[in-house]
């Protein structure tokens, strides 16, 4: 593949795209490790017969969590969204939950669903997550629990959000979807809060297909989680409490341990891609990648470029039409924020006026293909199109605004991933 270093050469300007239709690149193709291994775990669990409630590959997959996330207690589940509503509800949260709009919208929507208004708070510049102040300056009687994000596998201020709950009386609850094997300094993530919610969606680090994890140091907690993951059976015949069908299936449970056989290649493959995009892009103007906080362990996972406008000579939009021209689809995370989606937007239509972190993260973040589908030559080129295409801002400001006056065909949808 020869880098594009011209503005002719560009998929908008009529040149050949980067990438073919079956080797588009796309952010959040899956991880998949050791497919042998994974068949025979789940060959094995169809002769057994034993494909869900319980069953020995989500215990030892439980068992596994607890020593990589340096926990006592973890709960499996069937996936993120219902680990945060698993996890709400053992906590008995009601009323409002602050929480940042700045994440994926099944972070307010497992709160809304089960009758607790999502508050949205403001998150800081320097972490992304939610900020301490904004989230201190919302608790009102109605406040049950904090609920922070690692967004992009970058901790939050973890510290100061416990110290603002315990000074408030608050639950804590952390929304770790994408910050698997990830530390807030040399501390794993797991360790703060009253819980904390793993995803293993097939997009994420590690993958279940589709799965999640509660993770805790309460041994109370865990076990009302225990009984609401199972529709609150607590033996038998013997149902206890409110419960939901929140248990993870023995296939599901199967993937994610094959996963974690894995995690060392997939950390290794996100970390170089991540340095031939950090040094493909160094010094060019308006352009960056955000990066762990100093001391933080990081992923690497989530590959986002920040773009400065009146620095770059190119807004975000305009980036992400040059890439998805030549096939590679990188995505607007979490555009337009969970306060401009419903119910929320008709709710409360200006809370973007109180939001200006968020609102300015939001018009500025682009997300790229990383993960093992993507190589180092994939990376170098997707960096060398972004960089030519800023060097040559001018034309291609002047070549979007026509195609889109000329009615552009439509740009094709990335896959559901």
């Amino acid at each position: 593949m020869s880098e594009k270093t011209r503005a002719e050469q560009l998929a908008i300007f009529g040149g050949t795209p980067a990438f073919s239709e079956a080797d588009s690149l796309h952010v959040g193709r899956p991880n998949v490790g050791d497919t042998k291994r994974l068949l025979d775990r789940i060959a094995g669990a169809i002769e057994q017969r034993r494909l869900t409630n319980d069953g020995p590959f989500v215990r030892e997959l439980e068992r596994r969590l607890t020593e990589i996330l340096d926990v006592p207690y973890c709960v499996a589940v069937g996936s993120g969204t219902l680990g945060l509503q698993v996890a709400a509800r053992s906590l008995g949260l009601q009323g409002e939950v602050i929480v940042p709009s700045l994440t994926f919208v099944a972070t307010a929507h497992a709160l809304e669903w089960m009758g607790i208004r999502p508050v949205f708070g403001d998150v800081d510049p320097d972490s992304l997550g939610l900020d301490p102040r904004a989230a201190m300056k919302l608790v009102t009687a109605r406040t049950s629990a904090i609920l922070g994000v690692h967004l992009w596998g970058r901790p939050c201020r973890v510290e100061e959000l416990q110290s603002v709950a315990a000074d408030r009386g608050l639950r804590l609850l952390l929304d770790a979807a994408h910050a698997f094997a990830c530390t807030r300094g040399a501390v794993p993530i797991a360790r703060f809060g009253d819980a904390t919610v793993f995803s293993f969606h097939a997009t994420k680090i590690v993958n279940a297909f589709e799965g999640g994890a509660i993770a805790t140091r309460d041994a109370e907690l865990a076990a009302r989680a225990r009984l609401v993951r199972n529709f609150g059976f607590a033996g038998y015949d013997e149902v206890v409490c409110l419960g939901i069908n929140g248990k993870m299936s023995e296939a599901s449970a199967a993937m994610a341990l094959t996963s974690l056989e894995s995690l060392d290649e997939f950390l290794a493959a996100n970390r170089r891609n991540y340095d031939v995009y950090r040094e493909a892009l160094a010094g060019l103007p308006g352009v960056g990648l955000l990066a762990p906080g100093t001391g933080d362990g990081w992923n690497h996972h989530y590959v986002a470029l920040e773009i400065d406008p009146p620095v770059a000579g190119l807004d975000r939009d305009h980036v992400l039409s040059v890439l998805w021209a030549e096939r590679i689809f990188a995505r607007r995370y979490f555009h337009p924020g969970c306060h401009r989606m419903e119910p929320y937007a008709s709710r409360e239509p200006d809370a973007g006026r109180r939001l200006p972190v968020t609102e300015r993260v939001l018009a500025r973040v682009l997300l790229l293909p990383t993960g093992t589908a993507v190589r180092s030559r994939d990376a170098a080129a997707v960096a060398a199109i972004v960089r030519t295409a800023v060097v040559h801002a001018s034309a291609v400001r002047t070549r979007l605004a026509a195609a889109r006056s000329d009615a552009a065909p439509e740009t094709p949808a990335p896959p559901s991933t």
